[in-house]
């Protein structure tokens, strides 16, 4: 029986175009070749215009312009029958391509053919393609893998999606349910390939488990057994042997993959692990370059909705709430049906005071008023009553459902909530930091806006600001000096002189306050003599 194997991985950010360029035997990876491996047949297609002469060039802009935690490409790994030749083989693969990934998605796959342990050839097939779906948009590559623009296509990048449930969250269930029945048409499609060909061999793409193979030891034959009846015996036991034999290889390779799988399991496990530490690594520093605006903004579309007004628009609560209405609804005209029995009673012995009397002392019973109190007594026994036990189970039970659902909800919105809180105490801190830049920023312009001030002023030679000027004078030597060599600049120089205050004081803010300090004693010295 041939190699049954397919198996699918996932490549992140940053490996597509290294993993294209190792199936392709490029590079450092053409040293496979002269180890005695053959590269059988590579091809590409579905490729946009800018990478249809270099399919590298396609995973090169996967891994730069998808997103950091994004699919940068799918890869099926599949073992191919020995029993083709390489033709043959190439020829199957470009089928089970039409068929799987037809026109919808870029591709490139290498069929590699290595030495196996038995001396046999083991040729599989490296089949690499991207989730971005092919359309009739051209796109350069950096929109090509942007995010998908539902509404205009053409601004956005290519849509993603793969398999049977194109861009549908799967579970895992799903999932391995999808690439069962994967696994099942390239079954199909290779066995039909055999059988076309004219080879008996045959893959199964069922477990080792499924199938239930097993291995007994066969038992030392002595010279004498080998002579005689006994060899025909001895060669139709060997016959089984050789069965059971190949039975046995089969099991090995069964717990030679189990083996593998507990090892990829172990190494899924980490590379989950990793991949969740590196996604709550690229949202940390995602929130840490945002400005408290748009970590405000952020916070209001994860805030979940109200937990009442969730549970007062859901599906089972409504209903019941339904219900419960209708069955008041009934009760409340069974109650208005008795209501009206007995005022037409009062109406007619008012009507009928004689009559009434002679029916109430039972001489003359009035069929009217023993009508009108059967009347009231079957809508009370009947109907009311009745449905005012109904109507109690129907208010019960939809507050049962109503707490049950709002429970459940509380219970999923939990993480949500705590990450919202979380986000608020960081918004806090931006926001009262971004304030204390915004005031050391007013404070820097001000300072500076002073500066300006004293220098023209002194440039102008006002009379305050000449030498023996009081303002002048009232400013700290250190400042003066700073001034008269501002002044002797040309007005290129001056501007950049200013941008360079500006930087180092920015790097250092205690000098602002500093230097706002000795520029307000001019003002202060000032106005105090002249007071006095």
């Amino acid at each position: 029986m041939a190699i049954a194997r397919l198996s699918m991985k996932v490549g992140k950010a940053g490996r597509a175009c290294p993993h294209a360029a190792y199936i392709v035997r490029e590079g450092q990876h053409a040293r496979h070749l002269s180890q005695g491996e053959k590269l059988e047949a590579c091809e590409a297609g579905n490729l946009p215009a800018w990478a249809e002469h270099d399919p590298l060039l396609f995973w090169q802009a996967a891994d730069a312009y998808e997103r950091s935690n994004g699919t940068t490409y799918r890869e099926m790994e599949i073992a191919l029958p020995r029993e083709l030749d390489a033709g043959q083989r190439a020829a199957l693969v470009r089928a089970f391509v039409a068929q799987e990934i037809g026109g919808r998605h870029a591709y490139q796959w290498a069929i590699h053919t290595p030495m196996a342990a038995d001396g046999q050839a083991q040729p599989h097939v490296h089949l690499m393609f991207s989730e971005r779906q092919v359309d009739d948009i051209e796109r350069d590559p950096e929109q090509y893998f942007r995010r998908y623009n539902a509404k205009s296509p053409e601004k956005g990048g290519a849509r993603k999606g793969y398999g049977p449930r194109p861009g549908q969250t799967l579970s895992r269930s799903e999932r391995a349910a999808d690439l069962k029945e994967l696994r099942s048409r390239w079954e199909i499609i290779a066995n039909s390939h055999l059988e076309q060909l004219g080879h008996s061999a045959r893959i199964d793409m069922r477990s080792h488990a499924e199938r239930g193979t097993g291995l007994e030891p066969e038992a030392k034959q002595l010279p004498s057994q080998w002579r005689g009846e006994g060899r025909e015996n001895i060669i139709e036991f060997r016959q089984a042997r050789a069965a059971l034999a190949q039975a046995h290889e089969h099991m090995q390779q069964a717990i030679s993959d189990a083996k593998a799988e507990v090892i990829n399991l172990e190494a899924e496990r980490e590379r989950r692990i990793r991949d969740r530490e590196e996604r709550s690594q690229a949202e940390r520093l995602r929130i840490e370059r945002m400005t408290s605006r748009e970590l405000k903004a952020e916070i209001e579309r994860l805030r979940p909705p109200a937990v009442k007004a969730m549970v007062d628009r859901h599906p089972d609560v409504m209903a019941a709430r339904k219900i419960h209405a209708s069955l008041s609804y009934q009760m409340r005209q069974a109650q208005e049906k008795m209501q009206r029995a007995t005022l037409e009673m009062h109406a007619w012995r008012k009507a009928h005071p004689l009559r009434a009397r002679t029916h109430d002392l039972g001489l003359i019973p009035s069929s009217y008023l023993i009508e009108r109190e059967q009347a009231r007594e079957e809508a009370w026994l009947r109907d009311a009553d009745l449905l005012m036990s109904r109507v109690n189970d129907a208010r019960s039970r939809a507050e049962h459902i109503a707490a049950d659902i709002g429970q459940r909800i509380e219970i999923e919105q939990k993480p949500v909530r705590e990450q919202v809180v979380k986000l608020e105490r960081i918004w806090q801190q931006k926001a009262s930091q971004e304030l204390d830049v915004q005031r050391q920023a007013r404070k820097l312009d001000r300072a500076i806006s002073e500066f300006k001030k004293h220098a023209i002023s002194r440039a102008l030679k006002v009379p305050s600001y000449s030498d023996t000027g009081k303002q002048w004078k009232a400013l700290p030597e250190n400042m003066r000096k700073k001034i008269e060599d501002f002044n002797r600049l040309p007005k290129e120089g001056q501007s950049a002189a200013l941008t360079k205050m500006r930087e180092d004081l920015r790097l250092y803010p205690d000098k602002v306050e500093k230097l706002a300090q000795e520029l307000d004693l001019s003002k202060g010295r000032g106005r105090g003599m002249g007071r006095g």
